[in-house]
């Protein structure tokens, strides 16, 4: 004789939540909808998460995105998926979404730095908002248009077309490598500047003009490449093969571009940085695989990630979002020493 099948236990409500932890619907709502904050104390706030996971009880976001008319779902735009920076930039976004039951979408611009075209046949029916890292404003007309939420990292100050902003202290990284060289003696610089068109690139370029400027007999030239190591490499090779006293110091906009820099004094048959000190920008896992290891400038990416996404859900609440920009260390290793005496 077989025996009738048990009905599956009820799913446990909100309702059944609010009892649990000793509260009012209103308030299992606003923790799980993420505006507890000012409303409810953060022991409450845990009180209701803790009774929620006892009672294995899940809202229902499908039904909630349809009441608040919010997909939670935030579109995150790269210039590539290859460097190592966005991928951090990624995982910091990421979760911080997770904490607020959020989906972060990783859209890589289809042409490097721009135009980025709208990924959705409507963003607006598809997303909350869009967080931009790293990218020329201009570069996001498709997405403007779609009348979303735009937060732009690593970006110009000045573009005021954004619904909140989080930066770097690019120029200030850029002057902590010049003055370690500086320091060091160094007077003749290349400057191996990124070919890409960027606010975050401009800084850097006048914030080491301005930093050699400033010290007599000191001199920088500015030559550019695509980020590539090969690239990096051949625009070094065609400075040091120039006439003319060679650089002592070559300072380069990234990691990548480093790499090559430092290939390209090994094949003219000298060393670094007996011979030439090389330094980086990033600190990707690069500035430590290569020998000798990169003197960089570390960037907080997780951070920058976290904060982007962390802005979009304030503005998404009609919050006010933090200003202050990042800051950013210089990290000394192997690559730097005095020049050479002449």
């Amino acid at each position: 004789m077989s025996s009738a099948r048990q009905p599956a236990p009820p799913r446990p409500t909100s309702r059944d939540v609010a009892r649990a932890a000793g509260v009012s619907q209103a308030t299992v709502s606003l923790v799980f909808g993420g505006k507890w904050r000012g409303r409810v104390s953060g022991a409450t706030a845990e009180r209701v998460r803790d009774s929620a996971r006892e009672l294995g009880y899940r809202p229902n976001l499908a039904a909630r995105s349809l009441r608040l008319g919010r997909t939670r779902t935030a579109l995150l735009v790269v210039p590539a998926l290859t460097n190592e920076f966005f991928a951090r930039v990624y995982t910091g976004a990421a979760a911080v979404a997770a904490e607020h039951e959020f989906g972060v979408v990783l859209y890589p611009s289809p042409d490097g730095t721009g135009p980025a075209r709208d990924p959705f046949a409507s963003a607006r029916a598809a997303l909350d908002g869009v967080i931009a890292s790293s990218m020329a404003a201009d570069a996001l007309g498709a997405l403007r248009n779609a009348d979303l939420p735009l937060v732009m990292l690593d970006s110009d100050p000045r573009d005021h077309g954004t619904a909140a902003r989080v930066n770097l202290e690019i120029a200030d990284g850029m002057r902590q490598v010049a003055e370690h060289l500086l320091h060091l003696g160094h007077r003749r610089f290349v400057h191996l500047a990124s070919a890409v068109d960027t606010w975050t690139f401009a800084v850097r370029a006048r914030a080491l003009a301005d930093a050699v400027r400033a010290v007599p007999g000191a001199t920088v030239h500015r030559v550019t490449a695509p980020l590539d190591v090969r690239a990096g490499r051949e625009a070094a090779e065609a400075v040091l093969a120039s006439p003319g006293p060679p650089p002592t110091a070559i300072v380069c906009d990234d990691d990548i571009l480093a790499a090559g820099a430092c290939k390209a004094v090994r094949r003219r048959g000298l060393r670094v940085p007996d011979d030439i000190s090389v330094t980086g920008f990033d600190d990707l896992a690069l500035a430590t695989a290569v020998e000798p290891e990169l003197t960089t400038v570390r960037l907080p990416a997780e951070q920058v990630g976290e904060r982007g996404m962390t802005a979009l859900l304030a503005v998404l609440d009609g919050r006010r979002t933090e200003q202050a920009a990042l800051p950013v260390h210089l990290v000394v290793r192997g690559s730097t020493a005095p020049p050479p005496v002449s």
